[in-house]
């Protein structure tokens, strides 16, 4: 099992690399303790049948520099395959601003050839490779050294298996002639906006029971503080202060130290010094935020009128279209779309790219009366009705 210590084994490892068609890569990161992902080791195989083209890189060895990897990286030649990519790639991107070119992940190629929603990487090894994967080393903490044998077996298995995965779930997807649907997916993974939080934006990912302007003024710079201070100490947002704390705070919008004190639901950390400071700030900013600037949450879809026998006809439809082609339903249109397509809605993801190929163009057409559905023993079966 080789382990890569050094910045020249790496180049050299990465030399080799770049002569295939496609490298398989995996990391381990811890984040419970940190905002950003801490990288711990990077696991990288080449293809081959057995671990000999496969290496386990140790990013935290000193002096170490990663630059020959994000020089792979950025080789198109050959393509980088992941498992679930967006963790990976979010450290890879925050670390030197580097996207694998081209990209492929193993897990969203599974949900367009049929395999389910978001399937896992045991799944797929134990159906595809038809190997059992040893899991007993899934809690590790990868930041302590020395990593014993069955660590660093388990961590290389992650990207051994994942040749074979990759080279079926490939054949398939050009046969079937989706590769496209792939890439067109992929774009979300590789945009620099998927892994930056600006903090005047970090509110909307806080669940609120009210859209009053005045209260979403107070938690957006709750909010802000929070995320700005998560980032400056590389601490988990929840530890500065939790969601539920912070609702609490817009709620009551405390002025003084003393009134502060009186939350139920900030820790204690919380009520003293920067994080409290910055909390009474933060308050005073949003109650005297200018109306015309005050938050305005999307609305678009609260008042519209969904035609509940249209959205059925268009879950039936899903199905039959879905189930025909092998695809997650929950890939093509979750039921937030369905509605709002019953409502007259056209700006709609389902309705675009490849996913109209499998379902809009005929979703369009059962709105406009042009198709009907009908029960064909366990099937349903499209009627046209344009003659």
């Amino acid at each position: 099992m080789k382990t890569i210590t050094t910045t020249q084994a790496l180049e050299e490892f990465c030399t080799q690399a770049a002569q295939f068609d496609y490298v398989t890569v995996d990391t381990e990161f811890l984040r419970e303790r940190t905002y950003y992902s801490k990288l711990c080791l990077i696991q990288l195989a080449m293809p081959g049948e057995d671990d000999s083209t496969g290496c386990i890189v140790d990013p935290l060895e000193p002096g170490l520099s990663l630059e020959p990897l994000y020089a792979l990286f950025r080789d198109t030649s050959v393509v980088k395959v992941f498992h679930a990519a967006r963790q990976d790639l979010e450290i890879f991107y925050v670390d030197a601003e580097v996207f694998p070119e081209p990209l492929f992940d193993t897990q969203v190629a599974a949900m367009v050839c049929g395999f389910g929603e978001q399937v896992g990487y045991e799944t797929l090894v134990r159906r595809i490779a038809k190997q059992p994967l040893d899991k007993t080393s899934r809690f590790t903490d990868w930041s302590r050294r020395p990593l014993t044998d069955a660590q660093m077996k388990y961590a290389l298995a992650d990207v051994t298996h994942l040749r074979d995965v990759y080279e079926f779930l490939a054949e398939k997807l050009e046969e079937t002639g989706r590769s496209r649907w792939v890439r067109e997916e992929l774009t979300v993974l590789t945009s620099p906006e998927t892994y930056i939080i600006p903090p005047m934006d970090a509110w909307r990912r806080v669940k609120t029971r009210t859209n009053s302007p005045k209260f979403l003024a107070v938690v957006r710079e709750l909010a802000a503080f929070r995320e700005i201070y998560a980032q400056e100490r590389n601490v988990p947002r929840n530890r500065v202060f939790k969601d539920d704390a912070l609702i609490e705070l817009a709620s009551n919008k405390p002025k003084t130290q003393e009134e502060l004190g009186r939350s139920r639901l900030l820790l204690r950390e919380g009520r003293r010094g920067d994080v409290a400071d910055g909390i009474l700030q933060a308050v005073q900013r949003g109650v005297e935020c200018p109306q015309q600037d005050m938050p305005k949450p999307d609305r678009s879809r609260d008042k519209l009128q969904v035609n509940p026998a249209l959205a059925d006809l268009l879950r039936v439809l899903l199905k039959a279209k879905t189930e025909s082609a092998g695809v997650a339903a929950k890939l093509i249109a979750p039921a937030a779309d369905l509605d709002a397509i019953a409502a007259g809605l056209r700006d709609v993801p389902a309705l675009n790219g490849w996913r109209r190929e499998v379902f809009g163009e005929d979703a369009l057409r059962l709105c406009e009366g042009k198709i009907a559905l009908a029960a064909e023993g366990a099937n349903v079966r499209i009627v046209n009705l344009d003659a």
